[in-house]
């Protein structure tokens, strides 16, 4: 046979290869690691957080995911207004947070160490997910 003969068998039947198993592949959840950063996106002008505040926030979170150019893969949780003290939250939040002023937005990455670790959190955090958070704060009390 032919190198022509051989290339058109090989077009002709590399599509079959691929569809030849019947079982439909599990969707893949891409998940990477990176370490501790924070960039304010907004400058507050309002009261500024501290590690004892509790603080009301609107934020969103997504796995952390190199596949995607701004890193935000799946989202697993979002709140347009929650209050609670940052001494309830993830490490990376208590790392994070202080600083911000009200009408700030601040994103956060947040490595494994400093959010839910081997364990995760199920069944939307797996095990040793690095993190990423939009953050606006609200308010400071």
């Amino acid at each position: 046979m032919t190198v022509s003969g051989r290339l058109l068998v090989f077009t002709l039947l590399l599509p079959l290869a691929a569809c030849s198993s019947d079982t439909p592949a599990a969707p893949a959840i891409t998940t990477s690691s990176a370490p501790y950063s924070q960039t304010d996106l907004v400058i507050g002008t309002g009261a500024t957080a501290v590690a004892t505040s509790t603080v009301t926030v609107r934020y969103e979170g997504w796995l952390y995911d190199t596949s995607k150019t701004d890193g935000k893969g799946t989202a697993f949780d979002s709140s347009a207004n929650s209050t609670f003290p940052l001494s309830g939250v993830i490490a990376g939040w208590r790392q994070g947070v202080p600083g911000m002023k009200v009408g700030g937005t601040r994103r956060l990455i947040v490595p494994p160490e400093l959010a839910y670790g081997s364990a995760g959190s199920a069944p939307k955090i797996p095990p040793n997910a690095t993190l990423i958070f939009d953050i606006g704060l609200l308010g400071v009390q």
